[in-house]
């Protein structure tokens, strides 16, 4: 690559349209650059490229409990994941996905450690990738009629029974269904140390995060825009004033009301 004819701003839009197989070059040559600008554009590249090794390898190490099914001829592995356990409003949701072992999508997390906006362009990247993906949502009155660990469980199997093709193995984010009749792993912190469990969850944030985003516009003196239906200081202040709404769960709010 010859940059040295180019200007700092001309080196600057070049390196933005490179491919990331071609910045290694490109450190090299602008590091030795004479010129200090050219230099330091050099260092930050090399400091990138240094970034995006360290996420692919922990994306690698995210895929181990894929992997371990993969080596036994099980291709077709679910993560599973929920959102929405603790809100005092709004329903549980469950995601299933089904990815391909070449997935290679990065910064697949927890979803609580994405910023929203970082979440949804995940979400739109998963969406496209996905063999398969599926969401099972359960309501407030279910969770008040059946308890939040069985509606979670619930909404687990609904985002199970929509996935097609269907799993050979379901990895779920510490919870056991046991009316699963294919293998189930249980991952204790799945979503922070499994890549397909950190995906669903990131897609089922997403979703729920919508739905509580369209109730607000029904119930804004709440600000689900905001708190999605945790319990927030304002939330139950918001409570306290106006009572229930249809969407929050009693069993949740004994104490408020």
């Amino acid at each position: 690559m010859n940059f040295a004819d180019m200007s700092v701003g001309d080196i600057k839009k070049t390196i933005a349209a490179l491919s990331d197989g071609d910045w290694i070059e490109a450190a090299a040559v602008l590091k030795n650059d004479r010129r200090k600008g050219v230099q330091s554009i050099g260092k930050s590249l090399e400091r990138r490229l240094n970034d995006l090794n360290l996420e692919k390898k922990r994306i690698m190490e995210m895929k181990e409990t894929e992997e371990k099914y993969r080596r036994q001829d099980l291709n077709l592995i679910a993560g599973v994941d929920e959102v929405g356990r603790g809100p005092l409003a709004g329903p549980v949701v469950s995601c299933g996905i089904i990815l391909t072992s070449d997935c290679g999508i990065l910064h697949i997390n927890d979803s609580k450690k994405i910023s929203a906006e970082k979440r949804k362009a995940l979400f739109e990247e998963l969406k496209k990738s996905a063999v398969s993906v599926a969401v099972g949502v359960v309501s407030p009155e279910t969770i008040d009629d059946v308890n939040i660990l069985n509606a979670t469980k619930k909404s687990m199997y609904l985002a199970l029974e929509q996935l097609d093709p269907s799993p050979q193995v379901v990895l779920i984010d510490a919870v056991r269904l046991e009316d699963l009749d294919i293998i189930q792993e249980s991952v204790i912190k799945g979503d922070e140390k499994c890549y397909s469990i950190a995906a669903a969850s990131i897609v089922a944030k997403v979703v729920r995060d919508k739905i509580m985003e369209d109730y607000h516009e029904e119930y804004p003196q709440y600000n689900f825009l905001s708190n999605k239906g945790y319990g927030t200081k304002e939330h139950l202040e918001a409570i306290k004033r106006y009572g229930l709404s249809p969407i929050h769960r009693r069993s949740f709010c004994k104490n408020f009301i």
